[in-house]
């Protein structure tokens, strides 16, 4: 194994939208085959054609491409174009004794199941169609007999003496450490449906092995699937690859995420404004630790830092204030022409109505307050609204008064007046000075303007709402204020 050509795989089934999960299991799947020089390769598990959604599969591609998860494989896998190679597998392990034809109808396995659960026993198939002799199989596949292919579990395997020992299925996997499954709670799973199509099991094996995975990365819930994969892996004489299973995405409430009560998909945080360079950095310290207190990280230094050693057993809970966190600090990194074309779709009208460079203003001054772009539709209101909603006792300072506020906010317009050059630099003096001279404090002057100014309890400094507005739209929301007191 350690000589192969790392390689690994994200295989997501089109049956919806792509999972935040899913796409930390293709992120942590691309770090490792990345770090070792390897293959991240995509394929389409669309064997369940019940479950199979229009649409999917190119929306999946275009979320790993707009978060940067390139596959290495120029055209994605797609498993329902490739059913005649595991209907050939699947015969060849019934022709070599490991699997074999069952006929039971879906009323005779529903009783079945309904006696099992009556008793308390495993559900399970009962192996009954496994007994059945080489004529009576003939006869029934020459009346064309509906029928699925199972395989046929072995309740024994031979020591390294030769001799019959019942023995459970064990594996080593690169999170849990090593697991054994006893072979009597393993089921005769079926590998070919009714309808001709494979199931799950076998084609994933089958994939896997024609692919050259050499790690599995999946979620943890795939861990009991798992025995049945090493037991198909030996029935076809193939090497088993390095198994490594994820562990959940916790909600609040510490159960798997659900997307019944949150928004989960990746296509609805790319809406919401996240930027795809946060999003990964997030998803990549959901279930590892690097080791150190570093929070931000770029995708080279994933690649770099990435362990799988480090990698948590214990369910990550998805906290969405540190990805408001993370994804704030990339914003505020971004140059501020980027950010404003990156904000505009959120400002909708707003961004047709008015010049470029106001939007930009209004951008740069936002910058520092947006945790995701979208915030931007909100706290940008106050910048294209022609008149403020809000109450008169907001304009008023701790222990001042209305009285007090409104000669204050009366001899303000007066020095904003006086400005001849617009700019923040001279607003910031001429207040300041004014303040100054005036023996009073900051808060009795640049509260009432601030509120005057914006509307708000919180808000851009008055200065710089100030200096996108301009002069006379600042002069009269000042004379607005005074009017309401």
């Amino acid at each position: 194994m350690i000589n192969k050509k790392i390689r690994t795989r994200m295989a997501p089934s089109p049956t919806g939208m792509l999972h935040i999960g899913g796409l930390r299991t293709a992120l942590y799947n691309y770090l490792f085959a990345k770090q070792n020089k390897g293959e991240f390769i995509l394929r389409i598990e669309d064997t369940d054609q019940e479950r199979f959604v229009k649409g999917a599969t190119e929306k999946v591609m275009e979320m790993l491409k707009w978060t940067g998860l390139q596959w290495d494989n120029k055209k994605p896998i797609v498993q329902s174009e490739r059913v005649e190679i595991y209907k050939k597998y699947a015969e060849q392990l019934v022709k070599d004794g490991h699997a074999y034809y069952c006929f039971c109808t879906p009323e005779r396995l529903k009783d079945m199941r309904e006696s099992q659960k009556k008793f308390n026993r495993i559900q399970m198939y009962d192996k009954t169609c496994s007994e059945l002799n080489k004529e009576a199989v003939e006869l029934k596949l020459k009346n064309k007999e509906p029928y699925v292919i199972r395989l046929k579990v072995p309740e024994y395997e031979n020591d390294k003496k030769g001799k019959e020992k019942e023995r459970p299925v064990r594996f080593k996997d690169l999170v849990w450490g090593n697991l054994e499954f006893y072979r009597y709670a393993i089921d005769d799973q079926v590998l070919i449906k009714s309808d001709g199509f494979p199931t799950y099991h076998l084609a994933v094996v089958v994939d896997d092995h024609e692919m050259g995975i050499t790690h599995v990365m999946r979620g943890e819930e795939w861990l009991p699937s798992t025995p049945k994969h090493i037991l198909l892996y030996k029935a076809f004489g193939w090497e088993t690859p390095e198994y490594v299973h994820l562990p959940n995405i916790l909600g609040e409430n510490k159960k798997k995420l659900s997307k019944r009560e949150n928004d989960v998909s990746v296509e609805d945080f790319k809406n919401k404004g996240y930027l795809p360079e946060a999003l990964i950095n997030y998803l990549a310290l959901l279930g590892w630790n690097p080791g150190t207190e570093k929070e931000i990280f770029s995708i080279k230094e994933l690649i770099k830092e990435f362990d799988i050693k480090k990698i948590h057993k214990a369910g990550a809970i998805f906290d969405i204030q540190k990805l408001d966190n993370i994804n704030g600090q990339y914003i505020r990194r971004l140059p501020v022409n980027q950010l404003t074309s990156l904000c505009e779709p959120y400002l909708q009208d707003e961004a047709d109505k008015h010049k470029k460079d106001y939007i930009k203003k209004v951008v740069a001054v936002e910058q520092e307050r947006l945790k995701k772009l979208s915030d931007i539709t909100e706290n940008a209101k106050l910048f294209f609204t022609e008149k403020l909603d809000y109450k008169t006792k907001l304009l008023v300072w701790k222990k001042s008064d209305s009285t007090e506020t409104k000669k204050k906010l009366i001899e303000t317009k007066e020095k904003l007046i006086e400005i001849k050059t617009w700019n923040i630099k001279n607003l910031e003096k001429t207040i300041f000075d004014f303040i100054k001279s005036a023996n009073l404090t900051n808060g009795e002057v640049l509260w009432p303007l601030r509120v005057a100014l914006s509307g708000q309890q919180n808000s851009p400094s008055p200065f710089e709402i100030a200096d996108v507005l301009g002069k006379e739209k600042t002069i009269s929301r000042v004379e607005d204020a005074i009017k309401k007191l």
